[in-house]
C-alpha cells in the first residue's frame, strides 16, 4: 500500500490537562499485542468479552500494540482487525473506551478511533473517579534519566517526523519499526533498572502541575503501589502491569474500582 493511503497522525501531546468523568473504570495497559503473542491476544479478545464488558469504560494508557505503522494497518493485518472489532462490540454495546497513546503505538489516528469509536486521551490527563480526581499518563515521559530515550521521545512526537514517516511505503515502516524494537531490545541490556524507570522527582513535578496526590500509568512493566509524601500530603502511584499470556509464568492484570478505592485485579489465564 502507498504511503498516500495512510492516515495522518494525531496530536499525540494535546493542549491543556484534559479531565474526564469515570462511573465504573477498568485501567489497562502494555499489553503490546502482535502477531508474536496469540495467547496474549486471544486472553484480550477475551477480557473485552467478559471483564471489560461488565464495566462501563476502558481506558487503556498506551501500548496496547506491539508497534503501530499507521492506520491503514486496519485494512489487512489480523492483529489489528481483531483488537478493532473487539473494542467496537464494547463499545456498540454502550461502553466507553478510551485510548491513550504509548511510546510504542503513539501513531494510533482517527481512522482507529472511527473503527473502534474509541476516544482519545491526552497524556496526561485527571480523571473524576466517585469524586475522586486521578491523574493518569503512560508513564514514559518521566523516565527523565534514560536521556538517549528521551532524545528519541522529543523526535518522534514531532507532527513533521509522524507525517514523514506515515508518506513513506508500508514495507518501509514495517522494516523500520522491526529495526527500532531491536535496537531498543539491546539498548535495554546496556542500562539500568533505574535509568528506565520513572524519575520520581519529574513524578512529583507533574503531580504537582496537576495538582493531583494520586497517579496510574504504565509504561515501566514494574507494576506496584508507591506511596509516599507529596509537600507534606500523603500520595500515590499506581504502576499498571503489562500483559504476557505466552510466557510461564504469565503475566497481566488491569486496575479497577471497589467502593470508590482502586483495586489491583488479576486476570487468570
Amino acid at each position: 500500500m502507498s504511503g498516500d493511503a495512510a492516515p495522518d497522525p494525531l496530536p499525540v501531546q494535546l493542549a491543556g490537562l484534559v479531565r474526564v468523568a469515570l462511573a465504573d473504570p477498568l485501567f489497562i495497559s502494555d499489553l503490546h499485542l502482535s502477531a508474536a503473542g496469540p495467547a496474549t491476544l486471544r486472553r484480550f479478545l477475551r477480557f473485552c468479552a467478559e471483564e471489560a464488558s461488565r464495566h462501563a469504560e476502558l481506558l487503556i494508557l498506551g501500548d496496547l500494540f506491539e508497534y503501530w505503522i499507521g492506520d491503514d494497518a486496519l485494512s489487512d493485518d489480523e492483529v489489528a482487525r481483531a483488537v478493532a472489532a473487539a473494542l467496537r462490540t464494547l463499545t456498540d454495546r454502550g461502553r466507553r473506551v478510551h485510548v491513550m497513546h504509548g511510546n510504542r503505538d503513539l501513531l494510533l489516528g482517527a481512522g482507529f478511533l472511527r473503527a473502534t469509536g474509541a476516544q482519545l486521551l491526552a497524556d496526561p490527563c485527571v480523571a473524576t473517579i466517585a469524586g475522586r480526581e486521578v491523574l493518569l499518563a503512560h508513564g514514559d515521559a518521566w523516565c527523565t534519566q534514560d536521556t538517549d530515550y528521551m532524545r528519541f521521545r522529543a523526535t518522534v512526537r514531532q507532527e513533521a517526523t509522524q507525517r514523514q514517516f506515515l508518506a513513506g511505503p508500508r514495507a518501509a515502516r514495517l522494516a523500520f519499526m522491526g529495526a527500532a524494537r531491536q535496537q531498543s531490545e539491546a539498548g535495554k541490556q546496556e542500562k539500568s533498572m533505574a535509568i528506565m524507570d520513572v524519575t520520581p522527582a519529574a513524578v512529583d513535578d507533574a503531580l504537582r502541575v496537576a495538582g493531583q496526590t494520586m497517579l496510574i500509568h504504565g509504561h515501566t512493566h514494574r507494576p506496584a503501589t508507591h506511596r509516599f509524601e507529596l509537600d507534606g500530603r500523603p500520595a500515590e502511584r499506581r504502576v499498571l502491569p503489562d500483559w504476557d499470556f505466552d510466557a510461564q509464568p504469565v503475566r497481566g492484570g488491569a486496575i479497577g474500582v471497589k467502593d470508590g478505592e482502586l483495586v489491583d485485579l488479576r486476570l487468570p489465564a
